[in-house]
């Protein structure tokens, strides 16, 4: 049906309201684009605003992806428009309209959209996150881990192609946005968990 198109904007919409911008304005904290590694995510809200601004952060990061999705299931769309409508909510975190298009890594949102996709992508995501942030401590690396495994875990575990071809997408861009998280994971000086940034 035609109206479904429609879930493809409003997922954009959804996905550019900046969770950690939003919570650090409503808790007080310094706005998470000037402080810190500048980056309007969950790890840099954790870096300057502590752990409990940092989980509101990334629920709602999560959340963000996960919703389109979930509505477009609901309606019954076709796979193809399902794979965009996800796509479209992380481009949302991205490049989010309301927020001068300066947006975050889209880890969060990347991961919402796929475990709304399949749960077991999910937890395939979250297992894969959890296992190198335990061996490496390093946030990004763990991410970059998961980001590169996602198009094989979507392909392995629902068989989608639409779908495995949007995670091999979101990953590149994941990459793409992480590329100054590579050069200092490389050099040794990326910042691990629970480590605040250093002053400058």
């Amino acid at each position: 049906m035609m109206w479904q198109w429609a879930l493809v904007p409003l997922a954009y919409l959804m996905g550019s309201v900046s969770s950690a911008v939003v919570v650090c304005r409503a808790m007080g904290l310094p706005d998470p684009r000037a402080e810190g590694s500048k980056n309007p995510g969950a790890t840099n809200v954790l870096r300057i605003g502590g752990k409990k601004a940092a989980a509101i952060t990334l629920f709602g990061d999560v959340l963000k992806g996960v919703l389109p999705v979930v509505l477009g299931k609901a309606l019954g769309v076709e796979p193809m428009l399902l794979a965009m409508i996800g796509l479209a909510a992380f481009l949302g975190h991205l490049f989010p309209v309301f927020f001068g298009f300066q947006g975050g890594k889209g880890v969060a949102t990347a991961v919402g959209v796929l475990a709304a996709f399949s749960w077991q992508v999910g937890l395939a995501l979250l297992g894969t996150w959890l296992a190198m942030a335990a061996i490496s401590r390093i946030s990004s690396l763990s991410a970059l881990t998961a980001s590169v495994l996602a198009p094989f875990y979507v392909w392995w575990l629902s068989g989608d192609m639409a779908m495995t071809a949007t995670a091999g997408l979101l990953s590149v861009l994941l990459v793409w946005r992480h590329k100054g998280n590579i050069q200092r994971i490389l050099s040794g000086t990326e910042s691990r968990i629970g480590q605040k940034k250093k002053a400058a």
